[in-house]
């Protein structure tokens, strides 16, 4: 069954080519204007990825918002940005509020279905590590169920995306080893930028912070990288 991606963008002419594009890949596409229409449709069933503008319509940060929305629905769901706001600020907002990844609508369009693709093979890789071995990758008081594709400490559930939770296996795979914003790059096979890597650590240890205010144990390796140490 082909996967379903739902484009939320309010300029007709973009959203028209950002389905040709995916659909000549082979996904279904669902295309959706603003920011009610598309969480109604979020509501009755979730897409496989979701590429949201963040400029909707009257609403500036609508993006933002739907954001939070889906999120809120689908700690997991894949979430792109695709919006001509390339400010560091934006940037930082979209991944804080759990987007996977953050691309400009200068970007070619052979470089947005490769990031796309990139996502999708991050969510294969997962279930087939879990198909290979049944066993959970426990470390201390954190269990990964790659299966689910689900993590939880202290038996409680980390509510991650996609991208921490690849992020969060590489660390927590091999403890002590420091991993280098590039080697955590090519572990989750996507391209991003060091700030990007960086926000995403924050978010994570945030995450954990919140079930355990005591929580430290993604180390920063300073010049280096970061390193699992619970």
């Amino acid at each position: 069954m082909a996967r379903h991606i739902a484009v939320v963008e309010d300029e007709a002419d973009l959203a028209a080519n950002c389905r040709s594009a995916l659909e000549r890949q082979g996904f279904k596409v669902s295309v959706f204007a603003d920011r009610p229409g598309a969480l109604a449709a979020f509501r009755t069933r979730l897409p496989d990825l979701a590429i949201i503008d963040v400029g909707l319509g009257a609403e500036f940060e609508g993006g933002f918002e739907l954001c939070r929305e889906l999120r809120s629905l689908s700690p997991s769901v894949p979430i792109i940005f695709l919006t001509a706001r390339d400010s560091d600020f934006d940037v930082v907002s979209g991944l804080r509020l759990g987007a996977d990844d953050y691309l400009t609508k200068d970007i070619s369009q052979p470089h947005m279905l490769a990031r796309v693709n990139a996502l999708f093979r991050r969510i294969d890789a997962l279930n087939h590590a879990s198909h290979g071995n049944a066993e959970l990758l426990t470390r201390g008081d954190l269990c990964i169920d790659l299966d689910r594709m689900s993590a939880t400490w202290k038996e409680q559930f980390l509510e991650l995306t996609v991208t921490e939770l690849w992020i969060l296996q590489a660390l927590a795979r091999h403890p002590g080893h420091v991993k280098s914003r590039q080697q955590l790059m090519d572990a989750a096979n996507v391209v991003l930028d060091d700030n990007t890597i960086t926000s995403h650590i924050k978010r994570l240890r945030k995450k954990f912070q919140v079930i355990d205010t005591a929580f430290d144990g993604i180390k920063t390796a300073y010049g280096m990288g970061y390193r699992w140490d619970a």
